[in-house]
């Protein structure tokens, strides 16, 4: 069999630069081009859809390291094997395949290795007919052996890749990535493999296509309020076609229609061709810090992954401007959670198929429908005169790019903030497959359970504090102090939400099955103490934990009490907390304490354990509750993300007169300004520095707290924070009731200033202060 070009080229073809999962891609591209073809042609297929990669094994020789590739297509003719291992040879259809077999099945085979046979046979044939490349018998005769195989049954059908002479490199690398090949794989065409019935397989297991573990199609958020609020979907399905183009056959180019030949080659096989935008845009249930973005995608097959250009924008009027990153930048270093999957079969994509043709005016055309051209940020599309970003990312950026727990910004929280390492826990259990966390209700349940935690804990505020006495004693009694400065227990009954008014009690008729059954109904369940409790030398329990509304929790025999573990099948437990116990509403105790406690119980008996309680308790709270630990990565994380929001809500209330604010910025905190704001890609903000109350998100930390003390009647009274001051009338007790608040900022901007370790009751006081303060601060319309 001739094959071109000489096996000269071809070892040069084996220098450029292809990863070793890109080449053996390259080679499962042709199979599912053939697979895509039986699927159109409507034609009853026996044998299944599958392509089997096999590696060299970890105890193999060099000289016996093998990749093979093996698939049940429909084979090929004499004819078209030639074709298809010549470098250079494309079929009439380059538009619609993934591979072509030509250039890329050549720079693949020869990057891997030296020798490649193969092996191809159709329905009907009577043997497997080949051909074999060596790249060190190759002559410039161009000749390379043909080969045969005998055929054991004449349905047989399908192609085998074996390539041998393995580089050592790549050999090594093959050898020790099985996994990491189906990751990546599964990531690449993980659209074809969830929208088509075919399978992949490497090394005897099956490639699972990686989703994204995004909202369902039917959450959404409200942004703003009255007449002006807007529902804005978690999940927006992109579909737009464009006037078609013509497309030239033989070197992919597209124009406008009706020129006769093409701009590039000058060839006349052009066709008239769709182009078309498909896809979605949404939210992602979870942040992270590195999968997030847009995936785009060319014929199923993913080109780019996690692509966050679209989250660039440069002004166009200032051509030696810096490119602005306009999202994530609400806590930037969690990463983002807007993601998407968009097909752009039309747009042409570089020969590694890691890139599109970025200077081609169908991707351009692309990224305006998707992003607009204006800026994302809506002060900055104001101040250089652009109409609001009406774009679906626009759309998605509007209502999602702010990260605080709650409906309004559909984040899990647990009352006080949100738990994004819990749910990026989650997220890792939706990617293995865990039947609990396919679908997005364990997230839903957390935004719930944190609503109505807040609004629990500011109904208590409410009720607790009494606005028509604005004085010191108001303020006194809103510290939980009375005025000879001794706590006041009586006061804090307010905290407690009213409890539904008892029934007349029939222990006698209700069995225990009923009491649980009603605490069920009555409950919902608390996403952060919902886990697997265990260490690995007594066992676990998996627990779904849950928060009673109105009723009171009680034991077995009748008496109250603050929290109550019922075990069920399999290793399996509820646990009931009673909020308005006193141990939570007048001591102050954290439910995880006693939740521990109560499973540390159960496991020593299932495990007739002689480690003691303490030993266990201590244990359960390492292994299981590791967000509970008083670690300075732990509280500075939590620091920071409120700081985020206080300084996000305090620019806002600046706005109207952002001079005023800007003036008590002394000249080293402006220089920290100016640097952080070209940090993180602001360049344009530093040029108009002080006429919007953005600057205030790059302050140093600590000169938040300075503001507050400066300006407070901006803040407080419900604006930021819901504690008192211009409604107070006596000046002692604005100081007081001011003390207070900067108190607990200025605990937090302390952390978030310098990072040295603190320790353990520094760190518990500045916990405290995040909690105070997150109680403080008002619910957002």
């Amino acid at each position: 069999m001739k094959i071109t070009p000489s096996s000269r080229i071809l070892r040069m073809l084996g220098e450029i630069e292809f990863d070793e999962w890109q080449c053996v891609a390259e080679l499962v591209d042709n199979s599912l081009d053939d697979f895509t073809e039986i699927v159109r042609s409507g034609v009853p297929w026996a044998g299944g859809f599958k392509i089997s990669v096999a590696l060299p094994s970890p105890g193999a020789k060099p000289s016996d390291a093998v990749v093979k590739v093996t698939d049940t297509g429909r084979g090929m003719s004499y004819e078209r094997l030639e074709q298809s291992v010549r470098a250079g040879w494309s079929s009439n259809d380059r538009f619609d395949k993934l591979g072509l077999f030509g250039m890329g099945f050549n720079v693949s085979t020869a990057r891997l290795g030296r020798r490649t046979r193969v092996l191809t046979t159709r329905p009907g044939d009577d043997q497997w007919i080949g051909v074999e490349i060596d790249l060190d018998r190759i002559g410039d005769d161009f000749e390379a052996s043909d080969i045969t195989e005998p055929k054991t049954d004449p349905n047989e059908h399908g192609t085998r890749i074996e390539i041998s002479g393995l580089h050592p490199e790549r050999a090594d690398w093959l050898r020790r990535n099985a996994s990491n090949l189906r990751d990546t794989l599964g990531r690449t065409y993980s659209w074809i493999l969830d929208n088509q019935p075919f399978e992949l397989w490497v090394q005897g297991q099956r490639v699972r296509p990686r989703r994204h573990c995004r909202w369902g199609d039917d959450r959404h958020v409200i942004y703003g309020s009255g007449a002006s609020s807007q529902k804005i979907p978690a999940y927006i399905p992109i579909d737009e076609t464009f006037e078609p183009a013509e497309a030239c056959a033989n070197c992919g180019n597209w124009q406008t229609p009706d020129k006769g030949t093409c701009d590039q080659c000058g060839g006349d096989r052009l066709t008239l061709r769709e182009r078309r935008i498909h896809g979605w845009l949404g939210v992602q249930r979870h942040l992270d810090k590195r999968e997030f973005g847009i995936d785009f995608l060319r014929n199923g097959r993913k080109i780019l992954q996690w692509d966050k250009r679209l989250f660039d924008w440069k002004n166009p009027n200032d051509p030696l401007g810096a490119v602005d990153t306009e999202y994530p930048i609400e806590l930037a270093n969690q990463g983002g959670r807007l993601i998407g999957e968009i097909h752009l079969d039309h747009v042409p994509v570089t020969y590694q198929k890691n890139a599109f043709e970025y200077s081609d005016r169908g991707w351009r055309a692309a990224v305006d429908f998707l992003r607009g051209v204006g800026p994302l940020q809506p002060e900055k599309a104001k101040r250089l005169g652009y109409p609001e970003n009406t774009s679906p990312l626009g759309l998605l950026f509007k209502g999602y790019r702010r990260n605080a727990a709650g409906m309004r910004c559909l984040v899990p929280g647990d009352g006080t903030r949100p738990i994004h390492d819990l749910t990026r826990r989650w997220a890792q259990l939706f990617h293995r497959g865990d039947s609990e966390f396919q679908s997005d209700q364990r997230w839903w349940e957390a935004v719930v359970n944190h609503e109505e935690q807040s609004k629990r804990a500011k109904l208590a505020k409410v009720e607790g504090v009494s606005q028509n006495r604005p004085d010191e004693l108001a303020v006194l009694e809103a510290l939980g102090v009375n005025s000879d400065g001794a706590p006041d227990v009586a006061s804090d009954s307010a905290l407690v939400p009213p409890k539904a008014v008892a029934a007349s009690p029939k222990p006698s008729k209700e069995t225990t099955q009923e009491r649980i059954e009603r605490y069920h109904a009555d409950s919902i369940i608390v996403p952060e103490l919902t886990r697997d409790f265990g260490i690995p030398r007594v066992g676990d329990l998996v627990v779904e934990t849950r928060r009673l509304r109105t009723l009171s929790l009680r034991d077995d025999n009748g008496q109250p009490t603050p929290a109550l573990l019922v075990q069920g099948p399999g290793g399996t437990a509820t646990a009931f907390l009673d909020p308005a116990h006193d141990v939570f509403a007048k001591l102050g105790v954290d439910a995880a304490e006693l939740l521990v406690v109560e499973i540390a119980a159960i496991l020593k008996v299932k495990a007739d354990s002689d480690l003691t309680y303490a030993q266990l308790v201590s244990s359960l709270r390492a292994h299981s509750l590791p967000d509970s630990a008083l670690r300075m990565d732990v509280v500075f994380r939590q620091a920071r993300e409120l700081l985020t929001d206080v300084r996000r809500m305090m620019a806002a209330r600046i706005e109207p007169d952002p001079g005023r604010a800007f003036q008590h910025l002394s000249p080293d905190e402006l220089t920290a300004t100016e640097n952080e704001m070209i940090a993180n890609g602001q360049v344009m903000l530093t040029q108009k520095l002080g006429e919007t109350g953005e600057f205030l998100l790059y302050a140093p930390p600590l000169f938040t707290v300075k503001l507050l003390e400066e300006w407070p009647e901006a803040f407080m009274d419900g604006k930021v924070f819901a504690g008192p001051y211009a409604s107070l009338s006596s000046p002692s007790a604005r100081r007081l009731s001011l003390a207070r608040l900067s108190g607990y900022l200025n605990d937090i901007a302390t952390l978030v200033s310098f990072t040295v370790d603190l320790g353990p009751q520094q760190l518990q006081r500045t916990r405290l202060s995040i909690q105070l303060l997150a109680d403080e601060l008002v619910a957002e319309a």
